[in-house]
């Protein structure tokens, strides 16, 4: 039996809304994933090492203070420095089209916008997760 799909779900730097993350870690749950929320105001360091920590698949970050193009790239920075790079970064808030574009292109998975079903983005994940998984045991 395949074990579960881990996401460490998180709220970095000073955005306080946290309604949207908490829909998302629900939804989660209840799809059958294990979900570690780490809460309002991480910083980078705080999202990766808790990840490190808990061996997860996937992080998820909530971003809607606009600093995302500072934050998604110092979590890929973190992961790849401490060798964790095989966690996947996914992401969702109010990110343009164009900062999506280049944060994609950086390595960040998929970036959700409003409007996102909470069943695109499980479906999402656990074809992704189950993509790396297989990558994993090839190399």
């Amino acid at each position: 039996m395949e074990r579960k799909i881990r996401i460490l779900l998180a709220k970095p730097g000073l955005d306080g809304h946290d309604r949207g993350i908490k829909v998302i870690a629900s939804a989660f749950r209840d799809a059958g994933f294990e979900v570690i929320y780490t809460g309002l105001r991480q910083t980078p360091e705080m999202i990766v090492e808790a990840a490190i920590q808990e061996d997860v698949d996937a992080i998820g970050m909530s971003i809607l203070s606009g600093a995302h193009m500072t934050l998604f790239p110092r979590v890929l920075q973190l992961l790849r420095e401490k060798g964790a790079d095989h966690v996947l970064l996914l992401g969702g808030g109010i990110i343009p089209k164009e900062d999506v574009e280049k944060l994609e292109k950086m390595g960040v998975g998929k970036l959700f916008t409003p409007g996102t079903t909470t069943t695109e983005a499980i479906e999402y994940l656990k074809k992704a997760v189950s993509e790396r998984r297989k990558e994993e045991k090839i190399l």
